[in-house]
């Protein structure tokens, strides 16, 4: 692994902030595709949109589960100086990820209408959902394989050329949402082939890297090893459920939604999901950014340098939760107006009393998010994967349950700050019991 050698703080910052960008730059494709739909189609259309998100949130997870478990292994094996292995490793990544993503892609041409019926759409909404799976389907090699590269890249050393490529691609992807939905008329249809031909243009930039001579990961000769892909997955697995978590998060809000409230208010939890998922990602860009640092330091047996590692990004973390609950709620109304026109004044202001409420959940997300990355960095896959899973489906579900049971509609905006307080409590006794482990292990 390539490190500047200056010293630890210095590699962290190096690492975290590219990540960070790159996150924001991820989260910022589903919001200019929904900023233009909203703009260049109607607000019933980016209902649709949101509707559609889970589906892209699960290529997003399935890339980021293979990439976080083949980096971890292979920052584990260039600490442990086992090059040759490493670029097996990363091989039979690239292959099983090609696989992977022709799978899904014939799955959802085939089954797009039930897909399209399970994620929520209703008689207004299903050709829009239905219209941007299948398109996004299409290119989900793309899309799975660009995220893999991302993180494989700054795995590699190189974080700050990761987020070039993804700033490219970000800005590419806006273009091409301006020609296709503004000015050739092509609706969700043009915004999700914007998004895919952008993503196809990133894997494109991100393979003249890992064909340069300047790579520790080159494709190289391999024995396909169930052992090495199960080992690969279940490291990875907690990291892909935690993307995920924001799918699953807005396909359960959905759901809520139509069931005490109407359509109109998927428009405002579509607003608040755009800003939870720039929040949500900058923590796994914090937790993304050190993960290959600890691993090489876990690699090398040097737990101060990795624990000192966790405690920079829970300074940082904590700091950044604060800003954004602060700032969030200061942009409420602004952001609401880019995206409801001005004749819709009710919808207007209803979308920032949600805005208002659901914000506090950003004050809790951050430890949550960092501690499992931690957890995964050094292959502990059963406790990461107890805070994914808390996080990602479980105190959501139970919390929108229990709330909706006493306050009806007013009560799901409020399920999600609950969920991450409950999840905040399972973390703490995790690290906790993780701590007294490694005072256990301490020679005497």
């Amino acid at each position: 692994m390539k490190l500047e050698g200056k010293s630890l703080k210095h590699d962290f910052f190096r690492f975290i902030i590219p990540s960070l960008i790159a996150q924001w730059v991820y989260a910022l494709y589903t919001m200019i595709d929904g900023l233009f739909v909203a703009r260049g189609v109607s607000e019933l259309a980016l209902s649709g949109v949101n509707i559609a998100m889970p589906f892209v949130t699960l290529l997003f997870s399935v890339a980021l589960m293979f990439a976080v478990g083949s980096s971890t292994v292979i920052a584990i094996l260039l600490g442990e100086k086992q090059e040759q292995k490493a670029k097996e490793v990363f091989t039979q990544n690239i292959i099983t990820i090609i696989l992977v993503s022709i799978l899904v892609t014939a799955a959802v041409l085939w089954k797009s209408e039930e897909i399209a019926a399970f994620l929520g759409a209703t008689e207004l909404t299903s050709g829009y959902v239905k219209t941007y799976i299948t398109t996004i389907a299409c290119f989900s090699v793309f899309f799975i394989c660009s995220y893999s590269l991302e993180v494989l890249i700054k795995t590699d050393g190189y974080p700050m050329k990761a987020t070039v490529i993804v700033t490219a691609g970000a800005v590419l992807n806006c273009i091409l949402d301006y020609i296709f939905v503004i000015l050739l008329h092509k609706g969700v249809w043009g915004a999700a082939f914007a998004t895919g031909l952008s993503q196809l243009i990133v894997v494109l930039l991100y393979l003249t890297h890992f064909c340069s001579k300047k790579t520790h990961m080159k494709l190289t000769r391999f024995s396909p090893s169930l052992s090495l892909a199960w080992r690969t997955v279940k490291i990875g697995l907690s990291s892909g459920i935690t993307e995920f978590s924001a799918g699953i998060v807005i396909f359960l809000f959905n759901h809520a939604i139509l069931a005490y409230l109407n359509e109109e208010y998927i428009v405002s939890y579509t607003i608040v999901t755009y800003v939870s998922t720039i929040i949500v990602m900058s923590m796994a860009g914090i937790a993304q950014g050190i993960q290959p640092l600890v691993s090489y330091y876990y690699g090398r047996r040097l737990p101060e340098k990795y624990h000192l590692l966790l405690k920079y990004a829970l300074c940082f973390g904590v700091v950044f939760s604060i800003a954004s609950f602060v700032i969030s709620r200061l942009i409420a109304s602004p952001l609401v107006s880019l995206f409801i026109s001005p004749e819709l004044s009710e919808l207007r202001r209803e979308s920032v009393r949600v805005f208002y409420t659901f914000s506090y959940s950003f004050l809790l997300c951050g430890v949550n998010i960092i501690i499992g990355g931690f957890f995964t960095a050094i292959e502990y896959p059963k406790s990461a994967m107890a805070i994914c899973l808390g996080r990602g489906f479980l105190f959501v579900a139970l919390s929108l349950k229990i709330l909706t049971s006493f306050f009806g509609g007013n009560g799901i905006w409020w399920a999600s700050a609950v969920a991450e307080g409950l999840c905040l409590l399972l973390t703490l006794m995790l690290f906790l019991h993780y701590k007294r482990r490694c005072l256990l292990q301490m020679p005497t």
